[in-house]
Parts: structure tokens; sequence; C-alpha cells
């Protein structure tokens, strides 16, 4: 099973950059970079939910089941 983190597409849709999530999330520009290349191997729901509000997004937009 592949989880692919879609956040990068998110983030273009909505125009914002990785410095100005990281800014209103909380976060390094690291560790969102790592989510965003899917890196991380795990994520809070207190985080998500930070990134989902800054982006005006659901959870299921930001992540896509992809069956090996």
């Amino acid at each position: 099973m592949a989880i692919i983190v879609r956040l990068d597409r998110v983030m273009a849709d909505r125009k914002m950059s990785l410095n100005d999530l990281a800014e209103k999330v909380g976060m390094t520009n690291v560790n969102l970079s790592n989510l965003k290349t899917g890196k991380m191997k795990g994520v809070r729901f207190e985080t998500m939910e930070a990134i989902c509000k800054a982006l005006e997004c659901q959870p299921g937009d930001l992540f896509e089941y992809v069956e090996d």
C-alpha cells in the first residue's frame, strides 16, 4: 500500500509558499518539507488540523491511497 502526500498540490492551488504555511502552522520549514515529500512517518492530528485550517481543506485533500 502507498499513501501519497498531496500537500504540494493543495499549496499550489492556494498559492501558498512553504514558508507561509510553516509560519501559519507553527512548524519549521524542514519538518513541513519532510511531510510534503513523504519522508515523515507520522503526523499528529493537531498538526493536521492546523494545516487544514491554514489551507482551508479537508485531510482527504492532502493524502491519497494508491494500491500497489
